[in-house]
This record gives structure tokens, sequence and C-alpha cells, in this order.
């Protein structure tokens, strides 16, 4: 069902079908606040494979994305004290846009305006495959996790909660 619709580009998949990544689009309707449950009840997916693109700022307000398992919470902390800063801190929705390009709940990783650090959870490498944003809200692409470090130079961080 959610492969029948087309949506057209977005800068995230100009970006992927530039470095010849194969990747699936998986469409759905957003919900306001639905987050990653809401994607993953509408797809059929395991929450867990859905991961988050989360726009940071360290304590001089320099932004990294942070890429997380739908299902889990990032502990700003670990996060912090494992990336050698002093805080770690969600940016402003309007920041956020500022850095990334996409409007919050369309964020992907791939094809940000401001290149930014990418850290990701190490457990989402393992996964055969992942969901994530595709650069617009209601919209995920189905990837090889091994592709975030390929394309992101993404650090493995063990920051989950």
């Amino acid at each position: 069902m959610s492969k029948a619709r087309h949506v057209s580009e977005t800068p995230a998949t100009q970006f992927l079908r530039k470095h010849g990544v194969a990747f699936t689009e998986h469409a759905y309707d957003y919900v306001e606040h639905g987050g990653t449950s809401e994607s993953a009840r509408q797809l059929g997916e395991d929450e867990h494979i859905v991961v988050k693109t989360l726009v940071m700022e360290d304590e001089a307000t320099r932004p990294l994305v942070i890429l997380m398992h739908g299902d889990k919470e990032v502990s700003t902390k670990n996060l912090a004290r494992q990336i050698g800063v002093k805080k770690v801190a969600p940016c402003k929705p309007e920041v956020a846009q500022r850095h990334s390009g996409y409007q919050v709940g369309g964020t992907s990783p791939f094809g940000t305006r401001k290149a930014m650090p990418v850290y990701v959870e190490g457990s989402v490498l393992e996964l055969p495959r992942i969901l994530i944003n595709g650069g617009r809200r209601g919209y995920l692409v189905g990837i090889d996790p091994a592709e975030l470090v390929r394309l992101l130079k993404a650090v493995p961080v063990a920051a989950a909660l």
C-alpha cells in the first residue's frame, strides 16, 4: 500500500541517488506529534527499526545530528560525555530547521543544508535495514544502516535510554 504513493524528490533522495544508494520509499499519513510510533504503526513495521533524526547542539551552540531508534530516547548526558563536550541539548525547532534545511518532522540526515557531525546509536548499525526520514513529513526511506557510516561518517555512540 505505501509503495504505491510516489513522493517527489527531496534533497535527501537526490543525495542518496547521487551516491548510488538503493532505497525503498515508504509514504504514510503524517500526524502532528505522532512520531516514530505513528509511522511504524501505519507502515506495519517495528518502531525499533524506524530511526529518528534529531538535531541537537553543544554548549557552544554547534549543531550535531544524533540518529536513534524510534522506541528509545537519547541520554544527552551520555552523548555529551562520549563526544567530549560539556552538554548537549535539542535545538529549538526553528534552529534545527535552519541547520538542516528540513521542516521538523521531516528531517533527514541526508542532504542537510549545513554539514554537521553525525552520531548514531551503535545498535542501529546492527540492524539488517532501517527506515529513516526521506526529507519530508510522512515519508521514510528504507536503507542499509551501513550507508550511515559510509555517506555521513556517522560515529557510533551508546546514548540510548
